[in-house]
């Protein structure tokens, strides 16, 4: 189980794609320390954690940004495979509809 200190949500608490992402985290069973953002006045660590969108959700693990929420619960499944449910499907076919639906 990763530490607090290892990953870290930058969101904001209206969004369904960073909830989305916390629920996976939750579900996991992984610890992790959430930021909330101003997106009126975003933060230097959001601008420098996501310089292209500058958008949220952005996952920091050990420091390493990963971006979009979709790839964040591909980068969680995998990353965490042994811990908690899977959140993905290991079909293929099934994955990519799950991906599809809640875009972003």
């Amino acid at each position: 189980m990763a530490g607090a200190d290892d990953l870290k949500v930058l969101g904001m608490w209206t969004s369904p794609f960073v909830i989305r992402v916390r629920i996976v985290l939750n579900l996991k069973g992984l610890a992790y320390e959430y930021v909330e953002e101003d997106l009126g006045n975003k933060s230097a660590l959001l601008l420098s954690s996501n310089p292209v969108h500058k958008t949220v959700p952005v996952l920091l693990h050990a420091g390493r940004p990963v971006n979009k929420s979709q790839i964040i619960l591909q980068y969680i499944d995998k990353v965490w495979a042994g811990t908690g449910p899977a959140v993905l499907s290991r079909d293929p076919y099934e994955r990519v509809v799950a991906l599809f639906w809640p875009a972003g």
